[in-house]
């Protein structure tokens, strides 16, 4: 029994480790999701226009609960689209 008390806090401690990563990883998908929101491309370097583009195709590839949960993280909103309904 010892051994499987130590497995088990092991893998606890494992799963509060991913947990914190988690939330800071979505701080982050957050922000960005918030700062690629916010710009005007017409006014970026074609680089700026370029790197943009490659983090908002990533953060296009997140489920909806997962995108939903990085906004929250930071406490911002996007916008919808008057045109997407």
């Amino acid at each position: 029994m010892p051994q499987r008390d130590e497995e088990i806090a092991l893998l606890r401690d494992e799963l509060e480790m991913l947990m914190t990563e988690r939330q800071a990883i979505l701080r982050v998908v957050g922000a960005a999701t918030a700062l690629i929101a916010s710009l005007d491309s017409k006014r970026l370097p074609v680089g700026a226009v370029e790197a943009a583009d490659m983090v908002a195709t990533s953060i296009n590839h997140l489920s909806e609960e997962t995108l939903q949960d990085a906004l929250t993280a930071v406490n911002a909103e996007i916008e919808e689209d008057s045109t997407a309904a």
